[in-house]
């Protein structure tokens, strides 16, 4: 068989050529089908496929592409070898070599963009319900977040938002993960001589309400990455501190980012993620110990009043 054009590549279906490697989409909105990414390994679904414009962009790590991009990643293979590893798939795949598209979106290259419409303080009863569910105080939210509005593929949708340093927003809610451009880290600059560096705003929310009577805690800067892809490009800004406090996610690329910096300097970076379970990230953690510490308390009175 005659080794595939790059053209042709890039014309498989994106969403079939995933189900071939055994991927399958935990949720489809439209045309957008979210996977956990193929990736690294994580439990919330932050890899997205539109298959109107067969193309994937991974927010965990803020990078995306079409196939291609994707094999040559997935693999670890240079161009020509993924042609090659395509060439020879076996035709009962029957894959679709061509890009479905749906009405009036094929021509509008921004279709997939997400617009901000509007923003205002923490309100949203669904959003509220969101923040209890992860053990987030209102209070601690409201200090950091907005609600936002924001409207994709001509639906409005409503989340909770993180503003980074280049006024981008990191965008959650119950059924979403995604952000808008541009996509970059957030500082904030207390003067302090150290520096504590989360990789998502919810492990830096989990912080704050954790060290919430601790002054000396809160009076460090903080770092958050929004995206583990940042870790290398703030390397100067870390550097600039007398000690980095980490507080990265204990999965895969997680560790191996504290690795790295461990081998860079382990005098100056410390990593406080030990505490986690592996696969854990510190919100986890803090939602885990909030149980817990609810069940001590519920038991505790349940004897006291036998």
């Amino acid at each position: 068989m005659n080794k595939l054009s790059c053209k042709e590549a890039r014309g498989i279906d994106l969403v079939e050529y995933l189900g071939s490697l055994g991927y399958t989409p935990k949720k489809i909105r439209s045309q957008d089908y979210w996977y956990c990414s193929p990736l690294r390994d994580e439990k919330t679904a932050s890899f997205k496929v539109n298959r109107a414009r067969n193309i994937w962009f991974d927010f965990g790590e803020g990078k995306g592409g079409d196939l291609i991009d994707f094999g040559t990643r997935y693999f670890k293979c240079s161009v020509n070898e993924l042609l090659e590893k395509l060439s020879q798939t076996p035709m009962s795949h029957h894959f679709s070599f061509h890009q479905p598209s749906i009405a009036g979106e094929k021509n509008q290259p921004d279709a997939g963009k997400i617009l901000i419409l509007e923003q205002r303080p923490l309100t949203n009863p669904s959003l509220l319900l969101y923040l209890q569910k992860r053990c987030i105080p209102l209070g601690i939210a409201q200090q950091f977040c907005r609600e936002i509005d924001f409207e994709m593929y001509g639906k409005k949708s409503t989340a909770i938002g993180f503003r980074n340093d280049k006024g981008g927003f990191e965008l959650r809610n119950e059924n979403f993960k995604g952000s808008n451009s541009p996509k970059a880290s957030t500082f904030y600059d207390k003067a302090s001589p150290e520096v504590t560096v989360f990789e998502g705003f919810f492990d830096f929310l989990s912080f704050n309400a954790l060290h919430k009577n601790d002054l000396k805690a809160l009076t460090k800067n903080f770092l958050v990455l929004n995206s583990l892809s940042f870790f290398h490009q703030v390397k100067d800004l870390m550097d600039k501190h007398q000690r980095v406090n980490l507080y990265l996610d204990r999965d895969k690329q997680g560790m191996k980012c504290t690795r790295q910096a461990l081998q860079w300097d382990e005098r100056k970076y410390k990593d406080f993620s030990k505490s986690f379970r592996e696969g854990q990230d510190l919100n986890d953690w803090f939602v885990e110990r909030q149980s817990y510490v609810l069940s001590h308390h519920v038991t505790k009175n349940i004897r006291h009043h036998q």
